[in-house]
């Protein structure tokens, strides 16, 4: 008799929760149910209408990442590893039925000296959402070319990337194993193949119901762009039943809490929030005032920002991404510079860094301050294939995680 679809989803999940646990120690049982989920999302990109990414970073070497990205590997659709491999190979692999982009070292993309990587950034910025091709003019046929884009995305790194890779990700932080964590060995000639062969049933399961999948609208704990980030992977959970759909929920949950709590956001957020701390309970303050409290404070990166920190020329520059201008003003005792306003902040403090003493917000504006984060342009996508045309999976292996004795020997394996 053929089991239950609900309960062969909800066991091939567990099997791959296993297989994760055996090699890998995840930083919390959430982070855990997130990557099994995000992994087999990817068998089924053919019915998502967002291409989520996965960011594995951690504060230091050693901390489990690039195993974790080799287990990633092993079980993920049609993996493509784009180590040292140049933008046009990238975009070329990219095709109707998309592979899983994998990028070990990825703060080397995004880094100060990633120069030569823009192409690159953008693919991994627009093609989180399909429908966005990157264009490109063909001399040899004097026509206009459309790139196909859209993929699903893991990267892995030290430190944090950039907000539009965040913003489309669920992050997950790897730390360092403690004395007593332990885990098994991964050798990959010896343990990959038995996590293709997952691989592939879970791939089975999936792709038997992709127009179902392709139809789901599952109830969201979240809104925006969390929403279209986490939805294939709550998608999942429900088809496969069992406790799953909850656990993903709550992932979801936990997951973007804790990326809300410890991350300021952008430079400019940090700014907002250390401006608010100089104002005090003032309603104005001097442009030169502000300018030395925010330098005078050690933890700050302003004393840094520039050969001579933060100035009033840089301080109007960032400001003005929100709207807001200094102008004349005139203090209490009667003198006048050019200064801030606390009314000038209040909304670009409610909308992006909430006060916890329920400061009122001035009436929403018009148009909303423009951003220029990483620089780059908004284009990218693909269309909804009818045929996989993807060659079989291709990997290279990598050096152990320390305390693994994996040996530090470069295979090739094809499943």
């Amino acid at each position: 008799m053929t089991p239950e679809p609900a309960r062969t989803g909800a066991a091939l999940l567990d099997e791959l929760h296993a297989a994760l646990t055996r090699y890998v120690i995840l930083p919390s049982p959430h982070a855990l149910d997130a990557v099994v989920l995000w992994t087999a999302a990817s068998h089924a990109q053919l019915a998502w209408a967002h291409a989520p990414r996965l960011v594995i970073r951690a504060p230091e070497k050693r901390c489990g990442k690039s195993r974790l990205l080799d287990v990633v590997e092993a079980t993920c659709h049609d993996p493509f590893l784009t180590v040292n491999a140049s933008p046009a190979a990238v975009y070329r692999s990219i095709t109707e039925d998309p592979p899983t982009m994998l990028v070990d070292e990825a703060d080397t993309i995004f880094g100060p000296n990633a120069d030569g990587n823009e192409d690159l950034r953008g693919l991994l910025n627009a093609g989180h959402q399909r429908n966005r091709p990157a264009k490109r003019y063909d001399a040899a046929t004097n026509r206009v070319e459309s790139i196909a884009t859209f993929a699903m995305a893991a990267l892995a790194g030290i430190g944090t990337m950039p907000d539009t890779i965040e913003d489309r990700a669920v992050i997950i932080r790897m730390r360092r194993r403690a004395p007593g964590e332990k885990v098994a060995p991964y050798r990959h000639r010896r343990d990959r193949p038995a996590l293709v062969e997952l691989a592939g049933r879970v791939g089975e399961w999936l792709r038997a119901d992709l127009a179902q999948l392709e139809r789901a609208e599952p109830p969201m704990p979240i809104e925006d762009r969390a929403a279209d980030t986490w939805e294939p992977l709550i998608a999942v959970a429900d088809h496969a039943g069992g406790d799953w759909p909850d656990r993903a929920r709550q992932a979801a949950l936990t997951l973007i809490a804790e990326s809300q709590g410890d991350n300021e956001g952008t430079l400019r957020t940090r700014l907002l929030i250390d401006c608010r701390t100089a104002f005090g309970d003032q309603y104005e303050i001097a442009s030169g005032e502000l300018i030395r409290q925010l330098n005078a404070d050690p933890e700050a990166p302003w004393r840094d920002y520039g050969s001579q920190g933060l100035t009033q020329a840089k301080l109007a520059r960032l400001l003005g991404e929100f709207d807001i201008r200094s102008g004349n003003v005139r203090f209490p005792d009667g003198t006048q510079s050019k200064g801030y306003r606390r009314a000038d902040f209040l909304d670009a403090w409610t909308r992006y860094c909430p006060p916890t003493g329920g400061e009122p917000s001035r009436p929403s504006q018009a148009s909303p301050p423009s951003s220029e984060r990483d620089a780059l342009h908004p284009w990218d996508g693909s269309k909804r294939p009818t045929e996989p045309n993807r060659p079989s999976l291709t990997s290279i292996a990598t050096p152990g995680t320390a305390g693994t004795d994996n040996p530090a020997t470069t295979e090739r394996g094809v499943a």
